[in-house]
């Protein structure tokens, strides 16, 4: 539990700590900061070995009441799948400030603040096991990922900021209602509680299945909505480029390899555990627009002229297969859904760092300025092409499992029940 406390709230100490330094300590604020996150990424291996593998409950439980005329409060804890988020989260976040050192010429203090903050509330929204809490580390993730994108981003920054910040706070208006209206109904029509409002996730779980279809189904759209938008999902999607595209190299990266991932974790932790009736109802829906946004995040990755904007279309695409899986409802999908989340954020995150490198030296994101870097640079070439092939599925690389699993519990899914979600989404493979 210890270890989990320091994981979540050692970067919120490393952001008030850098408040009191001051601004020309620019060499002191860097060293600081780089720090605080590596020792964070150390904590939680510690965390990774102490986890039960043999155990599915959640663990490192801690529970302690805030507002107890809503049964609201501090709520946390891991499982399986928050776990490789945590870790994921902790491993791509110093690999981002590590590249600010050169990327960022300005209000340094003021940035690294923004990065420490964002990773506290990427780790607090991955062992949430209350609704409120899960809110409150959702919304303040806009906060630093806004001034992030808006300050120290490309010429377009403002549009792209905006936006994001319109889109993200448009689905999570949705998911205030629902939180609200879950937390009153099971409350006071399930579980009797004597607030008769409980935003006890645990308890939630328990109770879920005995919420009736027609409150599941609204219930469903208004979670779903806020966790597609940031996914993205098409036709969702259209922030994604735009911040992708004007954010500094460690935003994108930091947006790739873990704030996507909010979205589909919001989907299985949420969605599928506290609606599964609705869950089975929309599957097919849900999976024909994520054939269609692999499908076309690919064809439209193939006309761009910016790398940058292909990375973020590709994006689209891969992400395509993990709501693919997740809502085939079957073991291999949703195991290959959690492996891809993984998998993504390591590979695209390290294309966005391969784009950021090229960009510092020649000041531009245009394909056709580029030509013969294996001559100049042969060893980041190999690194790119790592990269660029374990993003496409190369077998033998990390994209290739995810990709195949989703695929393969798709096949085999009697909700889909039917072979097209397969053929289709295997077709972006070869798009890719």
């Amino acid at each position: 539990m210890t270890a989990l406390f320091i994981t979540l709230f050692l970067p919120l100490a490393g952001a008030a700590l850098l408040l009191f330094f001051k601004q020309a300590n620019v060499k002191l604020i860097k060293v600081t900061a780089l720090i605080t996150s590596l020792l964070t990424f150390l904590v939680s291996v510690f965390l990774f070995f102490l986890f039960d593998k043999n155990n599915p409950d959640f663990q490192f439980v801690f529970q302690s009441v805030w507002i107890s005329q809503f049964d609201a409060g501090f709520r946390i804890g891991l499982d399986g799948m928050s776990l490789l988020l945590v870790m994921l989260t902790t491993f791509i976040s110093p690999i981002a400030i590590l590249s600010s050192f050169d990327a960022i010429k300005k209000r340094d203090k003021e940035y690294y603040i923004m990065v420490l903050l964002l990773q506290f509330a990427m780790t607090g929204v991955f062992v949430s096991l209350d609704l409120f809490l899960f809110y409150i580390f959702w919304e303040i993730i806009l906060i630093p990922m806004y001034f992030i994108i808006g300050i120290w981003g490309g010429k377009e920054r403002i549009y792209a900021a905006v936006k994001f910040f319109i889109f993200t706070v448009v689905g999570s208006l949705f998911m205030l209602i629902a939180v609200i209206w879950t937390a009153y109904y099971t409350g006071n029509q399930i579980l009797n509680v004597e607030s008769g409002f409980t935003t006890n996730y645990l308890l939630l779980m328990d109770s879920s299945s005995q919420i009736p279809l027609e409150i599941q189904k609204w219930l469903f759209w208004a979670f779903a909505l806020s966790f597609l938008i940031k996914v993205p999902l098409f036709p969702l999607h259209t922030w994604l480029p735009d911040a992708h595209t004007e954010a500094p190299t460690p935003g994108s990266v930091i947006l790739a390899g873990v704030l996507l991932k909010m979205g589909t974790y919001g989907l299985i932790r949420f969605n599928l555990e506290l609606f599964p009736q609705a869950s089975i109802e929309y599957a097919s829906l849900i999976s024909i627009f994520a054939v269609i946004g692999i499908i076309y995040g690919a064809l439209v990755a193939m006309v761009q002229t910016d790398i940058k904007r292909l990375v973020a279309y590709s994006s689209v695409s891969h992400l395509g297969f993990v709501v693919l899986g997740i809502f085939s409802m079957t073991a291999s999908g949703i195991q290959g859904g959690i492996i891809q989340m993984v998998n993504h954020g390591l590979s695209t995150g390290l294309l966005f760092l391969c784009v950021g490198f090229l960009y510092e030296r020649r000041h531009t994101r245009l394909i056709s300025e580029y030509g013969g870097i294996a001559r100049i640079m042969p060893n980041f070439t190999v690194v790119f092409a790592l990269a660029m092939f374990a993003s496409v599925g190369l077998p033998g690389l990390n994209g290739f499992i995810g990709e195949f699993l989703t695929l393969k519990g798709a096949f085999e899914s009697k909700i889909l029940n039917s072979y097209w979600f397969t053929i289709f989404g295997a077709s972006g493979v070869i798009f890719a």
